[in-house]
């Protein structure tokens, strides 16, 4: 990785920082020692770090390392939706549920919460499907150690959760937890009731686990449910013409916001809602 792009993760992790009680803690989240830390933010940057881990912290803070135009965030419906129950979760210590189709730019929105907001921490489960693995995560994410004893762990992040003001937890591809990791969150949200907030997103395949687990009367799954609000939310309308009209404003928004000149039924015909293939295909006329 050459110096240029360093300076790049650099300025990434400045921005972040602020997210963060001190170096000590960012330092733990990026996996480095605090003084190497505290080097690169004093200029220096070069023999600290292996190119894996600069690559490895670009991708964490979704750098992007290529010479290509930056992603412009457009605020379209979903993304105004998601942010703002965010946003009201983490203000009053609630817990929200939301199930809706793919591709709706549930992840990109969650992500962006979490640059901006302190106390937020985002959560792909797809990555820690296991109970030890997500619990450590969630603490390795907010600075505290997380390779020690599984029940030291667990008590040092609950004490920090209660601690802090106003923290968010937001679980993404929730459904493909594991059944002991559902049940860790249930205890977790009962040791941190009323001090914390919790986010569970995921595609219809999220409500299907839940609904089966309620169904089978499956020790948890009902109090997961209660828990998260009771309900399955969504952005999408319903009704096949409300949604196609919504599908078509959300690709709108994002390939004009990317790109002002772009012919936008051309683009609506060619990704099919997708707002992944808008970025591909604005790529491609780059």
């Amino acid at each position: 990785m050459n110096t240029e792009t360093k300076q790049r993760v650099v300025e990434a992790m400045r921005t972040a920082r602020t997210n963060y009680d001190s170096n000590a803690k960012m330092a733990v989240s990026l996996e480095i020692s605090s003084s190497v830390l505290s080097r690169i933010f004093n200029g220096e940057i070069e023999g600290l770090l292996t190119d894996a881990k600069w690559f490895s912290i670009a991708r964490r803070l979704d750098v992007q390392l290529r010479d290509e135009p930056v992603w412009v965030t457009a605020k379209t419906p979903a993304y105004q939706f998601i942010y703002a129950q965010l946003l009201a979760c983490q203000k009053n210590s609630l817990s929200g549920l939301l199930c809706d189709v793919a591709d709706l730019g549930k992840t990109h929105t969650a992500r962006c919460f979490v640059k901006e907001n302190k106390y937020a921490v985002y959560i792909d489960c797809s990555q820690v499907k296991s109970k030890q693995k997500l619990i450590r995560q969630i603490a390795k994410e907010l600075g505290l150690g997380n390779t020690g004893k599984y029940s030291d762990v667990y008590a040092d992040l609950v004490f920090y959760l209660r601690s802090i003001p106003n923290p968010i937890i937001i679980l993404d591809e929730a459904g493909d937890l594991d059944y002991p990791a559902f049940l860790e969150l249930k205890a977790l949200w009962n040791a941190t009731e009323g001090a914390c907030g919790w986010y569970m997103m995921g595609a219809d395949g999220l409500r299907e686990k839940i609904k089966r687990g309620k169904d089978l009367s499956k020790v948890g799954f009902s109090e997961i449910f209660r828990r998260y609000g009771s309900r399955y939310q969504k952005v999408t309308p319903d009704g096949a013409d409300a949604y196609d009209d919504f599908v078509r404003e959300q690709v709108a928004m994002v390939a004009k916001a990317n790109n002002p000149n772009v012919n936008i039924p051309a683009m609506i015909a060619k990704v099919n809602g997708s707002l992944t293939r808008v970025k591909i295909e604005l790529n491609k006329m780059r």
